[in-house]
């Protein structure tokens, strides 16, 4: 790719790597001579550490901080695209060399030299070490292997390894629930109904029914099936907690359950509190009432627990209710990509933690294996005009699924009751902007420009285009605040009256400032109010403050300049 200007290596440069985070950096060095291995915690070597113990990534060399502006590497120190990769790994113990790769690109109007270092994902159970010390990303910043990282990684399913498929020994068709086994029999034969061999499940003996489900091999019961469908005085031989824990937080209620899941499941869904709710919509009088939360959602989540938690940990799935939402935990980190890749792409799972798990899950119609699970939950919560599922909660070892049962922002929730052609992409966005979550520029710039959205980042807040009833109307205009120009004049028409103080400026424009700004912000945005008006003026009108006076502070006395 030698053929592209400058500017056009700019473009392609911020379409593919458009932020620095845990996936991409950017680097201006100029110089490699010290720059590959010989500042620990800021040379490539220690940017490759922290890449690879995430998932992997880019460093793109030659290019300005912040702007993707292109300066080129002017002096390569004897470094060549082939040798440096001999390099790196010689200073990055357990970096795998497959996908560890220099792509070069060079302009064809200024002749500069731009380097991708395509970094690969660590291997299972590896943390890579640069300088003798593990690195990882934090946001676009680097910084030393966190504990929580670093066990997520040493705890990590090896290729091959699925805990769940393990036979256990001395298990028999007596550890089993004659209850779940009948469901699961049941629901087998619902889900499989247009089969050719639909007909014979009812003559399986139950042995053969459980290798058909992979809940057995070869007559032998797994792990798998005494998670489902075992008794729970069976499933001490698991060598696993095997259980799951309600908590009502408001009221310090604890109940735990135990296998066969597949019917512990629904009975953990009874204990959540469910009644209805109401949403007002903007144009009509009658409310919409629905329940708190869909059970489907509800158990969705839990088997997604089931399915996916990393039971190498030893850990409970965890459910804890308070008065607005429900909270799923479950040990490991998220598996494979990311949770709103499944809600609006057609994403489907390239792997499972737990595949025999999962599929004996599939068979007997617990969870969906093609990745619909988490898309329907998103679109079911969509459908209810609540605040979409998150997973912000989350961390290296744990996944933190949250589910809201009362609205976090009317406008919201209002713009889902009157377009409901949104794409879900777009629903995911302002979902972020109601919680107060970042999101990307030219995110944040298409709801702008279909009006969805107003404000500056980071204080976006929904538009008004959905504030249609006064109460609504006035905690917009009071988030939305007024333009600068308004509080400019504010100051110089005080000003004009004679001298004041800094104070004296800034007690009369705070209290009309947005509503959304923190107090800190508040303050901040007075002094640039009095610095864009002594810089720049308003309308010809400049200020400054008065030589009598201190130079600075509340104190200082301001004028007109003249």
């Amino acid at each position: 790719m030698n053929d592209m200007t400058a500017s056009q290596l700019q473009a392609f440069l911020r379409q593919h790597y458009p932020k620095e985070n845990e996936r991409f950096e950017w680097k201006e060095w100029a110089s490699l001579r010290s720059n590959v291995s010989g500042r620990k915690g800021e040379d490539l070597v220690s940017y490759v550490s922290a890449l690879a113990n995430m998932d992997g990534g880019c460093l793109v060399i030659g290019v300005r901080d912040r702007t993707l502006e292109i300066t080129g590497i002017r002096d390569f120190a004897d470094y060549t695209p082939e040798n440096v990769v001999h390099r790196i790994l010689g200073k990055t113990p357990n970096l795998p060399s497959m996908g560890l790769r220099v792509e070069v690109l060079r302009t064809s109007d200024t002749a500069a030299t731009v380097w991708l270092v395509h970094v690969p994902r660590h291997s299972p159970r590896q943390p890579v070490y640069a300088h003798d010390k593990a690195w990882q990303r934090d946001g676009d910043s680097l910084t030393e292997l966190r504990t929580d990282r670093h066990q997520a990684i040493l705890s990590e399913a090896l290729s091959g390894q699925d805990w769940s498929a393990v036979p256990v020994p001395g298990a028999t068709l007596d550890d089993l629930d004659s209850q779940a086994l009948q469901l699961a029999r049941k629901q087998f034969a619902a889900k499989n109904s247009q089969e050719r061999w639909a007909s014979d499940i009812g003559q399986w003996t139950d042995t053969e029914f459980l290798d058909r489900a992979r809940l057995g091999a070869n007559g032998i019961l797994t792990r798998a099936a005494l998670l489902l469908l075992g008794k729970p005085e069976s499933t001490h031989k698991l060598q696993h907690p095997a259980e799951m824990v309600w908590r009502l937080l408001d009221e310090r209620a604890v109940r735990h359950f135990h296998p066969p899941f597949l019917l512990a499941s629904s009975e953990l869904l009874r204990q959540v509190r469910n009644p209805n709710i109401k949403l007002f919509p903007a144009t009509s009088l009658l409310a919409v009432e629905l329940p708190k939360y869909e059970t489907r959602v509800i158990l969705e989540a839990l088997h997604n627990c089931i399915a996916h938690q990393d039971y190498e940990r030893g850990e409970r799935v965890v459910v804890e209710e308070s008065i607005n939402r429900l909270e799923f935990q479950s040990a490991g980190a998220f598996f494979d990509g990311e949770a709103t890749d499944y809600a609006v792409t057609s994403k489907v799972p390239g792997s499972y933690r737990n595949p025999w798990l999962a599929n004996a899950m599939r068979s007997i119609g617990m969870i969906d294996s093609a990745g619909f699970g988490i898309r329907e939950m998103f679109q079911e919560q969509r459908k209810r005009f609540l605040p979409l599922p998150d997973y912000e909660k989350s961390t290296p070892s744990h996944v933190v699924l949250t589910i809201y049962g009362q609205q976090l922002d009317e406008n919201y929730s209002r713009m889902l009751m009157e377009s409901t052609d949104l794409p879900i992409e777009q629903v995911v966005w302002l979902d972020r902007v109601q919680k107060k979550e970042r999101i990307a520029d030219e995110q944040a710039a298409l709801l702008r420009r279909k009006g969805l959205i107003t404000g500056r980042k980071p204080n976006l807040i929904v538009s008004a285009a959905v504030a249609t009833f006064t109460k609504t109307e006035n905690q917009y205009v009071l988030n939305k605040g007024m333009d600068d120009d308004y509080y400019k004049r504010a100051i110089v028409s005080r000003l004009k009256l004679g001298p004041a103080s800094g104070d004296q400026l800034r007690q009369l424009v705070i209290d009309k400032l947005p509503a959304v700004l923190t107090p800190k912000e508040k303050e901040t945005k007075v002094k640039n109010l009095r610095t864009a008006l002594r810089l720049r003026g308003l309308e010809g009108t400049f200020i400054e403050v008065s030589p009598s006076g201190p130079a600075r502070g509340s104190g200082a006395i301001w004028r007109i300049k003249i």
